[in-house]
């Protein structure tokens, strides 16, 4: 208790912008305050903490062990805090809002433009921030309160995340249609001959094509890596280069020039989700942007 009449809470949304930003001058930004209001609160809270919690290494404010300690319990202690004391109702028409969802370019091309018209439509003070990221940095952003709302395939998630399933996903091959003669079937023979795109954003992959090769003892040569899912068609144009993509992607292509084929071997199909952390139940705000979000794909 003495500890707690020690420290002003108002100091702990100041220490939270801190560990976020880790810059003085983007802290007091993001909190509307003064700069030398914000290098006081950092004063006070070394006093009371007793640490440094943020040494400047350079031209940057590194944290502390204790601080890197505080980051996600402070966090979630605010979250639940600001839960508390939000309505129970939310009003999208007059909510002044930003959430910070990560999507890669393929979920926003299914479903982005009608959010945004509804976002627009229904809350005009609502705002987005999508950013890109691997699978697991989609997970360590939700976890450390970064992301407020991941969209992508989750097979192995913390028990502290939940999820909820958008669709379900198969997978599909693209060619160039003059590279397969007429009347042809992409086999299997063709399949591994041929060179091969893979979509990958760093430390993520397809692992779900390359675990079903697996199973039937092959292998494919990827000549093409990249991270981009909007350019990937136009690399299988007058090539013959294979794309094995989830099928919604592939849906607006020029199916004159390109050709969609089942893959020659079985790949489980997947759901695509979306992931959010479960100190957020109680956030009405979150879960009418997930209510929505799920509305527009339906």
């Amino acid at each position: 208790m003495n500890d707690l009449r020690r420290i002003d809470l108002n100091l702990l949304v100041i220490l939270d912008a801190l560990l976020t930003e880790q810059h003085v001058t983007r802290a007091a930004e993001r909190l509307h305050l003064s700069q030398p209001a914000v290098s006081h609160a950092l004063a006070r809270l070394r006093d009371v903490l007793d640490d440094p919690l943020l040494v400047r290494q350079g031209g940057t404010l590194v944290p502390t062990a204790r601080a890197l300690e505080l980051a996600t319990p402070l966090a979630e202690a605010l979250a639940q805090v600001q839960a508390l004391l939000a309505p129970n109702q939310f009003d999208p028409a007059s909510a002044k809002r930003r959430f910070r969802v990560a999507m890669s370019d393929y979920s926003a091309a299914i479903f982005l433009p009608s959010l945004v018209r509804t976002l627009r439509s229904e809350g005009p003070g609502i705002d987005l921030q999508i950013v890109q990221t691997s699978r697991e940095g989609m997970v360590d952003g939700i976890l450390n309160g970064d992301l407020d709302l991941a969209a992508g395939v989750f097979p192995d998630i913390p028990g502290e995340l939940r999820t909820t399933a958008l669709f379900d996903e198969h997978y599909t091959c693209l060619i160039d249609r003059d590279s397969l003669p007429d009347n042809a079937t992409l086999d299997l023979p063709t399949y591994l001959a041929r060179p091969h795109v893979l979509l990958e954003m760093r430390g993520s992959g397809t692992p779900e094509i390359e675990r079903a090769l697996r199973a039937i003892r092959q292998r494919r040569h990827v000549a093409i890596s990249l991270p981009h899912w909007g350019v990937a068609p136009q690399l299988i144009l007058g090539t013959d280069l294979i794309l094995t993509v989830s099928a919604r992607g592939v849906q607006n292509v020029d199916h004159r020039q390109l050709l969609t084929l089942p893959p020659p071997f079985a790949i489980p199909s997947f759901a695509f989700e979306l992931a959010w952390h479960a100190r957020r139940g109680g956030d009405t705000g979150l879960q009418w942007l997930i209510g929505r979000i799920q509305a527009v794909v339906g």
